[in-house]
Order: C-alpha cells, then sequence, then structure tokens
C-alpha cells in the first residue's frame, strides 16, 4: 500500500538520490577506469565541434572564430554553384558505389570459404597471404602501382611489350577511365584478408548441430554455407552494410590524392582531396569547412536513412 502522507512522499525522491550515490560509490572504480575515455571523447571530439562555426563565417585567423564575419550560407551556396560540383559529387559517388559492390561481398565470400575448409594448413596458409597486404601503408601500395604499371619501365608494360600485346608505353595511371579499376581492386586486395575476420568470428557462433543436421540429410558444402551460414551472420552483414553506407562519400584522401596526376583529375579529384586544395593549399578555411560539413551532414542522412530500411526490411539496424 503506498504511503499517502505527504511527508513521506516529498522525502522519496531524496532516498531515491541517495541510494543512486550509494550505487556510484560501490563502482567507483569502474567509473575512474572509465574516466579517462569519457574525458578524451569530450576534448577530441565534442570539443572541436566548436570549429564548425567557421562554415558559416568569413573566417580570420587573427580574428578568431568569434570575431569573424558572419556570413550564413554563403559559402555553401558557392559551393552549389561550382562548376565541378556535379563532378566531385559524381567521382566521390561512383567511387564509393564502385568499392561498395566490389569490396563489401569479397570478404564475406572469403569467410565462408575459409570456414567451410578442411585442410587447417590451406586455411592458415589462405589467411596469412590475405591478411598481410593490411599491413601494407597507402604510400607503399601506391608505390607499387607506379612501380606496376609505369608507362615505359613499369613490370606490366614491358610484360605486355614481351609477348606482342601492346608496342609502347602503357598509359593506364594516366587514363581517367582506369582510375577506378585501380583505386578500387586495389583497395579489395588490400582489405579482403582483415575484412574476413569479423564474418569469421561471427561464423565461429554457429550452432554444429545445425551442420550436423544438414549433413544427414545429404546437404553439400555449398548448400551449408548458403542455408546455414550465411543467414546466422546476416546481422553482422547488415550492421557492417549500414557503417559502410554511412560513409559514401567519405572516399579515401591519401590513396586519392597520391594517385592522381594532371592526366587524370576528372576522374580523381574528389570532395576530401578538393577540401585539401581549396582548404591547406589556398588558406579558403571557411569555404573547406563548409564542403566538409555538407560531405559529413550527407554521410549522416545515407547512415539514418539505410539503418530506417534495414529495421522496415526485418533486420538489425544499428540503433
Amino acid at each position: 500500500m503506498i504511503d499517502s502522507n505527504p511527508a513521506i512522499r516529498a522525502q522519496a525522491p531524496t532516498r531515491l538520490f541517495c541510494r543512486k550515490l550509494l550505487k556510484v560509490k560501490e563502482n567507483l572504480g569502474l567509473y575512474v577506469l572509465v574516466l579517462p575515455a569519457l574525458i578524451y571523447v569530450l576534448l577530441f571530439e565534442y570539443v572541436p565541434l566548436y570549429g564548425v562555426l567557421i562554415a558559416f563565417e568569413n573566417f580570420k585567423p587573427v580574428k578568431g572564430i568569434l570575431g569573424s564575419e558572419w556570413v550564413g550560407l554563403y559559402h555553401f551556396e558557392r559551393f552549389f554553384k561550382l562548376d565541378m560540383f556535379w563532378t566531385l559529387i559524381k567521382n566521390t559517388l561512383s567511387l564509393s558505389l564502385y568499392s561498395l559492390l566490389a569490396g563489401f561481398p569479397i570478404p564475406i565470400i572469403l569467410a565462408l570459404a575459409l570456414n567451410s575448409a578442411n585442410s587447417k594448413r590451406l586455411k592458415n596458409i589462405v589467411q596469412t597471404v590475405t591478411y598481410a597486404p593490411h599491413f601494407i601503408s597507402t604510400v607503399i601500395l601506391v608505390g607499387m602501382l607506379n612501380v606496376f604499371l609505369a608507362p615505359r619501365l613499369g613490370i606490366v608494360s614491358q610484360f605486355l611489350n614481351f609477348i606482342g600485346l601492346t608496342s609502347g608505353p602503357l598509359m593506364i595511371l594516366s587514363d581517367p577511365g582506369f582510375f577506378g579499376h585501380l583505386y578500387v581492386w586495389s583497395g579489395v586486395w588490400q582489405g579482403m584478408g582483415w575484412g574476413s575476420i569479423i564474418y569469421l568470428a561471427a561464423l565461429s557462433g554457429v550452432d554444429t548441430s545445425l551442420h550436423e543436421a544438414a549433413i544427414v540429410d545429404g546437404a553439400n558444402k555449398f548448400q551449408r554455407a548458403f542455408y546455414i551460414d550465411l543467414p546466422s551472420i546476416m546481422p553482422t552483414i547488415v550492421t557492417l552494410l549500414i557503417l559502410n553506407c554511412g560513409g559514401m562519400l567519405g572516399v579515401g584522401f591519401e590513396k586519392a590524392f597520391l594517385m592522381q596526376n594532371a592526366l587524370n583529375l576528372g576522374a580523381s579529384e574528389v570532395i576530401s582531396t578538393y577540401v585539401y586544395k581549396v582548404g591547406l593549399l589556398q588558406s579558403q578555411y571557411s569555404f573547406s569547412a563548409a564542403v566538409g560539413l555538407f560531405n559529413s551532414v550527407v554521410n549522416l542522412l545515407l547512415l539514418l536513412s539505410v539503418n530506417k530500411l534495414a529495421k522496415k526490411l526485418g533486420q538489425s539496424g544499428i540503433f
């Protein structure tokens, strides 16, 4: 029975607060362990968001963020009216979609194949060979592309000339039509092994009794992988797909910039490289901040949209 005494009811919030405070004191050690991570996130993730204001100003370093002239959406309008606006969007989206379509399924297929392999030795060799490229830096990867595909002295050019398929320099690195293929498939080669790790971890949790029952029913390895393993890791696949879609306009700056040259600029100029050039090389801080903010907002909207779509289709979202 709930006490109807007003004085007792007034003391209820105080007692509740005291109980919560007591629980905090009991777990004080755990809160102390969390505190450094919390401080790090606040200082390096949230405090820098204050700098977003310069996207709406004509920022002058000598005047500071609060002292600079407020111009509202001027820099966004300026970006939308650029002659190369649609070229930047097209290049960025085409590379992102190509990377997603080519690079997302391959780690899944690799994980399913490794999980079905009988030979542990073969499995270990394949894992080692496919994991190793992940630890190659972007600079070294692009350097390897230059060594293999150099117009005259490249290994590929010399081999094709030797067998008679070509008779002159191989201009692959300078051809805008090849840029997307080189960018995407070199990324697939570098990341497929590392990307398969999370799927292998998910596959380790699949109930073995399902496979035993399928073997009794006469199912082969392909059927077991398709009808048991794949549905079992579908929540993991959906989660990673949502996260990948959330970075649709986030084409990696380093690789695109290092592979860029004057001849392939029509295909290699993406939002991130453009922001670097106007922001750091030309010191247009406010304009580059506006372009970067536009990029982040579009990525956030894509993330929310894909997450909502996944929930409607009956799959689990990330939130």
